[in-house]
C-alpha cells in the first residue's frame, strides 16, 4: 500500500509544485496580487482585436493540422508497411524537425526560401535577376509550411505505430472478397486507423494552437496567435492582467483538446502480441510499388530540405565550404557575448539535458502507472499529466520567476530552475512512450507470476521491466532531445553562465558579424547531429513501433 501511495504522490507532487503552483502564482499576480477581478476577461471578450486573435489561432491551427495530415500520412504508410535499406536513419530524420529549436528551423526556412535563400539563388542563376522569385516570408503560407514541417513527425509516429501492428489478415480477407487496394484502404484500413489519425490530429492541433516562435519569427507583425499576444502583453506592454486572462482562455482550449487526445490515444492502444515484423512488412514489390515508395522518399527529403539548407549555410565560409565555424566552437577560449565559451555552452546543454532526462524518466514512468491503474478515469488523469504541453512556455517561465523568487525557495540564480523547467516539458514524452506499452501488456503475464507467488516488486523486475525497457530507453532519449532543444522557457530563465545552445543561437543571430552567424549555425548543426544519433537509437530500441507520442 505504501509503495502504491508513493507511486501516486511522486508525480502528483511534482506536477503540483512545479506546474500548478507557478501557474497559479502568475495568474494571481496578473489579477492584482490574488484578488480576483473579472475585468480582464471583459476586456478580452469585449475587444474585437482579442476575439480576432482567438479566431485566427483556431482556424490557422485547423488548416495547419489538415496540411500536416496530408504530408504525414504517406510517410506513415512508408514506415508502417515497408522495409528498405536506410529506413532506421530516415525515420530518425523525420523526428528532427519536431524537437529542433524554433529559431533554428526559422533560419532553415529563411536559408531555403528567403530573398537570398537557396531556392531564389538557384532561380536567379537559371533565369537572371528578373526571373521568378519565391516570396513567402512574412506570409500565412510560410506559417502553414513551418507548422507542417514541425508536426508531421507526430502523425508519422502515432499512425505508423498503430498501422504496423494491424494484422495483415484484414487486408487479405478484403482482397479475397474482390476488393482492390483503394477500396480495401477506404473501407477496411482507414476505419481501423481512425483512432490513431484523430489522436494525432488533435495533438497537432494543440501544438499549432500554442505556436509561438514560428508565428513570431516567420509570420511577421501582421499575424499574432494567442501565444504571441500573451508574450507581447507581458514583455512589451506589461499588461499582466490581460495576459493572464488570455492565458486562461488558452489553457481552457488546450485542456479540452488534450482530454480528447488522451481518450482517443487510449482507444488506439495496440495489444503486444510479439508477432514477427516480417509478418506485416512488405519486401516483395512490383514496379508500381517501387515508384510509389520512391515518390514518398523524395517527398520526405523535400520536406527535410530546410535542415539541409541550414547545414549548407553552416559549412559555407568565404565563398566556399570549410569547417571554420565548427573549429571556432572548440578553440574560442576568450569567452563570448555570454561570458562563457561556445564549448561551455555546449556542455551546459548536455549536462542540463542529462539531469532533466533522469527526472523526466522517473516522473513520466510513475505517472504512466498511475494512469493505467485509474481505469475508469484514465482519460482525465492522462490529460492532467499532459497539461504542461498545452501551456505557453512563456507563461511557465514567468510563473517560475514569480513563484520561486524568494527564500526559502529562490531558484532564480540556480541552474536547477532550468533543469526543472526542462523536465516539466519533457516528462509528457516519457508518458507517451511508456503508456502504450503498459496498456498493451497482456494482463495474464502479471497474473500468472502473482499466482506463482511473486511479490509486486518481483513482478515488476522480472515481468514488466523487460517488456517496458525499450520504451524507457525511447522515453529517455525523447526527454534528452527535448531538453537539448528547449527554447521558450530557457530564454526567460537562463543566466549568462548557464546559457544553452538554443539561447546562444538566438542571441548570436542578433549580433553583427559573419563569425557570430557562423557559430550559431554550427551550434544548430551540432544539435541536429546529437538528436539524430539519439533517434537512430530509438528506432533500434523500440519494439515494433510501440510507444511513440
Amino acid at each position: 500500500m505504501t509503495a502504491n501511495r508513493l507511486l501516486v504522490i511522486g508525480p502528483v507532487a511534482f506536477l503540483a509544485a512545479f506546474f500548478l503552483y507557478p501557474l497559479a502564482a502568475i495568474l494571481g499576480r496578473s489579477f492584482g496580487g490574488g484578488e480576483f477581478s473579472p475585468d480582464p476577461f471583459w476586456v478580452v471578450l469585449g475587444d474585437p482585436y482579442y476575439l480576432g486573435r482567438i479566431w485566427f489561432t483556431v482556424w490557422q491551427a485547423a488548416v495547419s493540422t489538415a496540411l500536416t495530415l496530408i504530408v504525414g500520412l504517406p510517410v506513415a504508410y512508408l514506415f508502417a508497411r515497408h522495409e528498405f535499406p536506410g529506413k532506421t536513419v530516415l525515420k530518425a530524420l523525420t523526428t528532427l524537425p519536431f524537437i529542433m529549436p524554433t529559431i533554428v528551423v526559422a533560419m532553415g526556412f529563411i536559408a531555403l526560401l528567403g530573398p537570398q535563400g537557396l531556392v531564389n539563388t538557384a532561380l536567379a542563376g537559371l533565369f537572371g535577376d528578373d526571373g521568378p522569385q519565391v516570396q513567402v516570408t512574412n506570409t500565412l503560407t510560410i506559417i502553414f509550411m513551418a507548422h507542417a514541417f514541425y508536426n508531421y513527425a507526430i502523425v508519422v509516429r502515432i499512425v505508423s505505430a498503430f498501422w504496423s501492428n494491424l494484422s495483415p489478415r484484414f487486408g487479405e480477407s478484403a482482397a479475397m472478397l474482390g476488393a482492390g487496394r483503394i477500396r480495401t484502404f477506404t473501407h477496411v484500413t482507414l476505419p481501423l486507423l481512425m483512432p490513431s489519425l484523430l489522436s494525432s490530429a488533435v495533438l497537432v492541433f494543440v501544438f499549432s494552437f500554442t505556436s509561438f516562435g514560428v508565428v513570431l519569427v516567420l509570420g511577421g507583425p501582421r499575424f499574432a496567435t494567442l501565444e504571441v499576444s500573451i508574450y507581447e502583453l507581458t514583455v512589451k506592454l506589461f499588461r499582466l492582467d490581460v495576459a493572464g486572462a488570455l492565458a486562461l482562455v488558452q489553457l481552457a482550449f488546450t485542456s479540452a483538446f488534450l482530454l480528447v487526445y488522451t481518450r482517443l490515444q487510449a482507444q488506439s492502444a495496440v495489444p503486444i502480441t510479439f508477432v514477427p515484423v516480417d509478418a506485416v512488412m512488405r519486401k516483395r514489390r512490383g514496379f508500381r510499388d517501387v515508384a510509389v515508395l520512391a515518390a514518398i522518399v523524395v517527398g520526405l527529403l523535400v520536406v527535410l530540405s530546410p535542415l539541409v539548407a541550414l547545414v549548407e549555410r553552416a559549412v559555407s565560409s568565404g565563398g566556399g565550404y570549410s569547417l571554420t565555424h565548427f573549429v571556432g566552437l572548440f578553440t574560442d577560449d576568450r569567452g563570448s557575448y555570454f561570458y562563457v565559451s561556445p564549448l561551455m555552452v555546449i556542455w551546459n546543454s548536455i549536462r542540463f539535458a542529462l539531469a532533466s532526462m533522469v527526472i523526466a524518466l522517473a516522473v513520466g514512468t510513475a505517472a504512466s502507472y498511475v494512469i493505467v491503474r485509474r481505469r475508469g478515469r484514465s482519460g482525465v488523469v492522462d490529460a492532467l499529466f499532459m497539461a504542461p504541453l498545452g501551456v505557453s512556455a512563456v507563461t511557465l517561465g514567468f510563473g517560475f520567476l514569480v513563484a520561486f523568487n524568494r527564500a526559502p525557495i529562490d531558484l532564480r540564480g540556480s541552474w536547477l530552475i532550468l533543469v526543472i523547467a526542462h523536465s516539466l516539458v519533457a516528462y509528457p514524452f516519457v508518458i507517451r512512450s511508456v503508456l502504450p506499452v503498459l496498456r498493451g501488456m497482456p494482463p495474464h503475464l502479471k497474473e500468472s507470476a502473482a499466482l506463482l507467488g511473486a511479490t509486486p516488486l518481483n513482478v515488476f523486475i522480472h515481468v514488466e521491466l523487460p517488456i517496458i525497457a525499450r520504451a524507457l530507453l525511447v522515453g529517455a532519449t525523447f526527454a534528452f532531445a527535448v531538453s537539448m532543444g528547449e527554447f521558450g522557457a530557457s530564454l526567460l530563465l537562463v543566466r549568462p553562465e548557464f546559457t544553452t545552445i538554443p539561447v546562444a543561437t538566438f542571441r548570436l543571430l542578433g549580433q553583427p558579424g559573419e563569425s557570430n552567424l557562423g557559430q550559431a549555425l554550427a551550434m544548430s548543426t551540432l544539435l541536429m547531429a546529437v538528436v539524430t544519433v539519439g533517434f537512430v537509437a530509438i528506432e533500434r530500441f523500440r519494439y515494433r513501433n510501440v510507444g511513440g507520442f
